[in-house]
């Protein structure tokens, strides 16, 4: 009974560890606001603005575990696409009540048949200071195609009173970045073969501009050499635990 007990506290820390020890930023929208954003993992963040709780292709079930029990329901939830480590019906689940906007590309809507599904292209104004666009996010390398074939997939321009948030979901550094305009943080994937390498991410970044970079998505890739590969560019490179 006593290691039965033990068992299940250790699985518990484990589960609360994933929220406990993560970072959050804080940043400031054009009139003032504050906007804090969350570290979970991989490709999962959490951001809170102006008494909204936003959340990123949250997943429970990928180490470490994150038990969505736990965050305050959403007022928004983001899907880039289906594949599995960005789109969990039970951390959906959790967070949701009737009144949470769901946003989905065409093919996680095809299956789950909740919320609104947003193309390349699309434009939501959620209220007057909430916008949300959803951009390409695809592969173009020969061979990975078909890990994120053009079309299929969404990124997100998240802006928030001016302040201007890109999460590019699995991409590479495609043509449609140069269209992008006065981002202010940037979230880019880094783990080939399914997104970029080190030298497109910081390709992309160059092409992007962003205020602030978070590298994401990145597994076991060495990401922290893009803090002096950008060095010089006036990018702010913060390396957290998106792996």
């Amino acid at each position: 009974m006593k290691k039965a007990i033990l068992s299940l506290v250790a699985a518990m820390a484990m589960t609360l560890s994933c929220t406990a020890a993560q970072k959050t930023d804080v940043f400031q929208t054009k009139s003032g606001k504050e906007v804090k954003i969350t570290c979970i993992k991989h490709a999962s963040m959490q951001i809170q603005y102006d008494g909204l709780e936003i959340q990123v292709d949250p997943v429970g079930d990928m180490q470490p575990i994150t038990d969505y029990a736990h965050f305050p329901k959403a007022n928004i939830i983001l899907i880039t696409h289906e594949h599995h480590d960005h789109f969990d019906r039970e951390a959906i689940h959790c967070l949701r009540t009737p009144a949470t906007s769901i946003y989905v590309n065409p093919a996680v809507f095809s299956t789950f048949h909740n919320g609104l599904a947003m193309k390349n292209g699309d434009v939501v104004n959620y209220r007057a200071d909430v916008k949300i666009e959803a951009v390409p996010a695809y592969n173009t390398t020969e061979g990975r195609e078909q890990y994120h074939p053009k079309g299929r997939d969404n990124g997100y321009v998240l802006t928030l009173d001016g302040l201007r948030i890109y999460i590019a979901g699995d991409t590479e550094d495609i043509p449609e970045m140069e269209q992008l305009e006065d981002i202010d943080i940037a979230f880019l994937p880094c783990n080939q073969p399914y997104t970029m390498t080190i030298d497109q991410m910081v390709n992309a970044a160059k092409i992007i501009k962003p205020k602030v970079l978070f590298p994401y998505h990145f597994s076991n890739t060495p990401v922290a050499q893009s803090v002096m590969r950008l060095a010089g560019t006036g990018i702010d490179v913060r390396i957290r635990d998106y792996k």
